[in-house]
């Protein structure tokens, strides 16, 4: 399994040379393997044939000796026979009788009479026909003498066959050469059809990285392939990035359009909150212009005039934490939190409901996550909440900064029926696009969400509704620096 994953980890420009070459062994060593055993066979059906010529000539010379069994006279006639063929020179020659032991051999010193046959014999004796010892370039043939259908003797023979083995070698080395020119040939050609196939794709995937790096850049009509369906990839490829500028290019439109529907609404909820003590307000300077000498109606007019007041500064002051433009980087202020409740009030008090705000986080000191981009994702969640708790329904949002993880953690609940399907896959799948129709403010705090590099998880709430989570971890000073 380790050769088999690297094999497939190299570049292709090597991966297919490789495999060609490792293919063309396989094949050469079958056709090998095929062709040596077919000059094998060949050269044993030529063996036996030459020892049989041979044996013939020898048995009608050998045979009267062999029924006398006369040592001399077959010796005799081993000494007077010569090779009948000169593709085949006999080696040695051993006559034996009835008992099996030597009547005579062509070298009397080395086989004497009435010895055993040699050991180097037995394989031929065994299969009544040839055997090559390819090892000492030797051939061994064996002839039994039958006389009226008794063995009444036989003839063993060597014979040098070292014409066979240097035919045999040249053939090997012959077919090692061959096949491996074949295969640095097929190597080669492999790799250079690989390398010039693979170009194209290899620009296609450096152009997909540098648009997934936010540097999409189309293709220009002389980089395209000549043809076929790379061609097509080509102009696929341009198309996507077309409509890919197209669909971002609308989606900061709809977002654009989103914020000002957004502020729209939040304008009006100001203005009806503003409206709403400016009343009681004049009555109060009326009443001082009344009754402004009696103390007690002074102290109690005054005192519901600094209240009213503060109520649209604070309207005001959120207002302006809302529209003023942010520093790139700032940390996230518990003011920033006040003001999403303050912004959210309106709409809280509008249609009846509780709010239940628990903020647990040191006062004195920035929150380590990225101000703007989630005071206003905090915004569209809340929104989005009390619009789904309904009239008379309850909003909780409880925000803890957990010191031992260093993350920020934001949960809001509510009363509503909860989140159907698409509305979770907004809020959690990964790379979920925007949706067609609303839901462009639980999208965009995805992306706020996604950009701080935190976490959302959608449940079902205490509160009967739904239940939003994020985690977001911690962005220090020097983080930020390093970033920079």
């Amino acid at each position: 399994m380790r050769l088999l994953d690297r094999v497939l980890s190299t570049p292709m420009t090597l991966r297919v040379p490789l495999l060609v070459a490792a293919l063309m062994v396989v094949v050469s060593a079958v056709i090998s393997e095929r062709v040596l055993d077919r000059l094998h066979g060949m050269q044993e059906q030529q063996l036996d044939s030459l020892v049989t010529t041979y044996f013939d000539g020898l048995t009608t010379a050998l045979m009267p000796a062999v029924l006398r069994q006369d040592v001399w006279e077959t010796y005799d006639v081993l000494d007077r026979t010569h090779p009948v063929s000169n593709a085949v020179s006999p080696v040695e020659t051993i006559v034996t009788g009835r008992d099996g032991t030597v009547l005579a051999s062509t070298d009397p010193r080395r086989v004497p009479a009435l010895s055993a046959l040699p050991i180097e014999y037995q394989n031929a004796i065994a299969r009544e026909t040839s055997s090559i010892d390819w090892e000492g370039s030797r051939g061994f043939g064996y002839r039994p003498l039958r006389y009226q259908g008794k063995i009444v003797g036989a003839i063993s023979a060597s014979f040098d066959i070292a014409h066979f083995v240097q035919e045999r070698r040249e053939i090997i080395w012959t077919l090692l050469a061959t096949n491996g020119v074949l295969a640095l040939f097929f190597a080669a050609a492999g790799y250079a059809l690989t390398r010039r196939m693979v170009k194209p794709v290899t620009t296609l995937a450096q152009r997909m990285k540098a648009g997934a790096a936010g540097l999409p850049r189309t293709f220009s009509p002389n980089e395209f392939p000549r043809r076929g369906e790379l061609a097509e990839l080509f102009h696929g490829f341009n198309a996507l990035i077309a409509a890919e500028r197209e669909k971002r290019d609308l989606l900061q439109r709809l977002a654009e359009e989103e914020k000002l529907a957004s502020l729209g609404k939040l304008a009006s909820s100001m203005a009806h909150e503003i409206n709403n003590p400016l009343g009681g307000l004049f009555n109060s300077i009326d009443t001082l212009r009344r009754h402004g000498a009696n103390e007690g109606v002074r102290e109690t007019t005054l005192s519901l005039l600094e209240r009213g007041l503060g109520g649209i500064r604070d309207v005001v002051r959120a207002t302006l934490a809302a529209y003023r433009p942010e520093r790139a980087g700032r940390p996230l202020l518990v003011q920033d939190l006040d003001d999403v409740r303050i912004l959210a009030g309106p709409a809280i008090d509008e249609k009846g409901q509780t709010l239940d705000w628990s903020v647990e986080a040191p006062a004195s000191e920035p929150l380590p996550v990225p101000g703007h981009e989630i005071r206003q994702a905090l915004l569209n969640l809340v929104l989005n909440a009390s619009a789904a708790a309904g009239r008379g329904g309850r909003v909780a949002v409880e925000i803890r900064h957990d010191r031992k993880t260093d993350e920020l953690s934001i949960s809001v609940n509510d009363t509503g029926p909860g989140f159907d399907y698409e509305a979770s896959r907004v809020l959690t799948a990964p790379g979920a696009p925007q949706p067609s129709g609303g839901g462009l403010g639980l999208w965009m705090v995805r992306r706020m969400v996604d950009a701080a590099g935190g976490r959302v998880e959608v449940g079902r709430a205490s509160l009967g509704g739904a239940k939003v989570e994020v985690w977001l971890p911690a962005h220090r000073e020097e983080e930020r620096h390093d970033a920079a």
